[in-house]
This record gives structure tokens, C-alpha cells and sequence, in this order.
């Protein structure tokens, strides 16, 4: 793998400080006029894995990540990012750091290396230093054969693995994910995550902020679900599955949904540990689904589908079911 050194962006006194966390956030708070945007969040993220930060439009999760980096001021609580306190020792701090906003916002006016060379130069790396890095990051983002291209002629998966690569042009220790796979199709989401698995292969520290609960499955060593600015559940993705939700569910879907499940009456409680509904789909939680599935085995009208309970049917029951704005 081509990776060109960069040991003279690293501050001295980094080295003794990897032993602390990556991230490190203590009762955080901010506040916009009466409204409580970030309510007393902690949370705290070990060198070399993913941490995840789940929850609905407005839980809170920019906000947290702009007060992380130092782009906002916090109302209250402690930061401390790489071992430097945020925000005042917020510029220091992001030498070591790589972000990939919400949207791309590559430079038009410049091809696909030349915005990997522009961007260089906001971490003080020398022409020939960033140069000798171009090759393994457009390695890194499949883009090789598109070196000398204009923006204007890429893909948007093209454009969002750039803005991943132009993201690690300063060889960074912790990298800020914002909904890093929105809008793309499925091979590209594939490749993304892939390239992920290899960063954390490389010791690199990843927090990600997803709405795709099976990107947080398949990335997150830990992660914290938020909503209105609070905490309300943390650990592994199999943890929460584990502790918050019945381990199997059956969907029940089509016309005939609804009138089934009112049909049940007091059967319900004995055929599923609970029932919820939405639009036309029923969904049966359960830790023993086969009394359900004999009810249903009679209904010929009916469509559905058994699983497994998984990090999304956690996300829904913490969260709710109703639309976010």
C-alpha cells in the first residue's frame, strides 16, 4: 500500500497521549434561545474503532460533531479531542483530524488531484510531501483512472469517495463521518465501507453519523443513540439488540394488515410480547414466533416475513415512528 510518511504534521507529545481517548466528551450542552439543542451528553471514544452517533433529524448529532471540532462554543461541559481541550486548543487539534461533511463540497475549478493538492495546503504540508501522498489516496478512493478529470464529469459516488479521500490527505488519527453514504447506490455504499474497514484495519478512529442502521451494524464497535440533545442508549450494536428488543419479529404487510392484528383481540398478548403498526405494516415482536406464524399460515391474504430483531427495530422503539423534519 502506497502511504507516503507525514510524521512531521503529528505534535509533539502526541505519542504519550494515545493511550487516552480519541475523543472524550463530558456533559455537553448548548443551547439556541429557549431551545436545548445538546442536553448534558457524554460519551467517549477509544483509539482505533468506531463509535456511532444515532438519532433522528434534530436529535442534536451536527451540532455535537461542530462543537467537537470547535466550530461551535458549547454552553457547558468539557472536550477533549486528541488530548487537546476544544475549543481553545481546537486548531491544534485538527492538524490531526479529517472530516467529511454531510455534502460535498469539492472545488469545482480544479481536477480530482488538484483538489487533493489545494487541500494539502491547509495543514502546512509542502507540495512535494502532499504530491508523494496523491497516489495511495486516490488508490484509496478508486480513482485512479481519474486523476486528471474535472469535477463536473464525476459520478456522485465518484464525487463522495474524493470527499473521503481529500478527508485523509493529513494521514489523521480520528475522522469525522457525517452521513457519509446518503444518495449513493448500493455498490457504492459497498466500496465506502469497505474503504472504512481498512482505516480501522490501519489503527485510524472513526465517529460516524449514520441514518443507515445497517451501516452502523456492520462499522460501529460502540455507539450512542441521542435524541433531543440527550443520550438514551449506548453500547454495541448487539448489545442494544440484545437488551432492548425481542429477539425476533414478524412483519405482516398488504390491505389486510390492520384488520388482522384487530381482529386478535386478547390473542395478541399470547401471540406476540408486542404489537405496532405502520401505515400497512404490522410488526409482531416476539420471543417465540411459532404460535404467530401458525395463525398466519391460515391467512392466505396476508403477506409476511420473519427475521431477526436488529438495530433499526431498536432505533424505532427509542426513537418512535413518527416522521422528523
Amino acid at each position: 500500500m502506497m502511504n507516503a510518511p507525514t510524521e512531521n504534521l503529528r505534535p509533539s507529545g502526541a505519542a504519550a497521549a494515545d493511550a487516552a481517548p480519541a475523543l472524550d466528551v463530558r456533559d455537553l450542552a448548548k443551547s439556541y434561545g429557549d431551545t436545548g439543542v445538546v442536553n448534558g451528553l457524554s460519551f467517549s471514544i477509544p483509539r482505533g474503532t468506531c463509535f456511532g452517533l444515532l438519532g433522528p433529524n434534530g436529535a442534536g448529532k451536527t451540532t455535537t460533531l461542530r462543537m467537537c471540532l470547535g466550530l461551535v462554543e458549547p454552553d457547558g461541559g468539557s472536550i477533549s479531542l486528541l488530548g487537546h481541550a476544544v475549543p481553545k486548543e481546537a486548531r491544534e487539534a485538527r492538524i490531526r483530524v479529517g472530516v467529511v461533511p454531510q455534502q460535498d463540497n469539492i472545488d469545482p475549478d480544479f481536477t480530482v488531484e488538484e483538489n487533493l493538492l489545494v487541500y494539502a495546503r491547509y495543514f502546512g504540508m509542502r507540495t512535494a510531501e502532499a504530491a508523494r501522498r496523491v497516489p495511495y489516496l486516490l488508490e484509496f478512493a478508486n480513482l485512479e483512472s481519474k486523476r486528471d478529470a474535472r469535477i463536473q464529469t464525476l459520478s456522485g459516488g465518484m464525487k463522495r469517495r474524493l470527499t473521503l479521500a481529500r478527508a485523509l490527505v493529513n494521514d489523521p488519527d480520528l475522522v469525522f463521518l457525517d452521513e457519509p453514504t446518503t444518495g449513493l447506490d448500493p455498490q457504492a455504499r459497498h466500496l465506502i465501507w469497505e474503504r472504512l474497514r481498512r482505516l480501522m484495519g490501519e489503527g485510524k478512529t472513526l465517529l460516524l453519523t449514520t441514518h443507515f442502521m445497517d451501516e452502523a451494524e456492520r462499522l460501529c464497535d460502540q455507539l450512542a443513540i441521542i435524541d433531543h440533545g440527550r443520550k438514551i442508549a449506548e453500547g454495541s450494536p448487539r448489545e442494544l439488540v440484545e437488551t432492548h428488543i425481542e429477539p425476533e419479529v414478524v412483519e405482516v404487510y398488504g390491505d389486510g394488515a390492520v384488520r388482522w392484528m384487530q381482529g386478535l383481540g386478547e390473542r395478541a398478548q399470547q401471540l406476540a410480547s408486542r404489537i405496532e403498526t405502520s401505515g400497512e405494516t404490522v410488526f409482531c415482536y416476539t420471543r417465540d414466533p411459532a404460535p404467530l406464524l401458525d395463525d398466519l399460515a391460515h391467512r392466505h391474504d396476508l403477506r409476511y416475513m420473519k427475521r431477526l430483531a436488529n438495530l433499526e427495530d431498536v432505533f424505532i422503539k427509542m426513537t418512535g415512528r413518527e416522521l422528523r423534519d
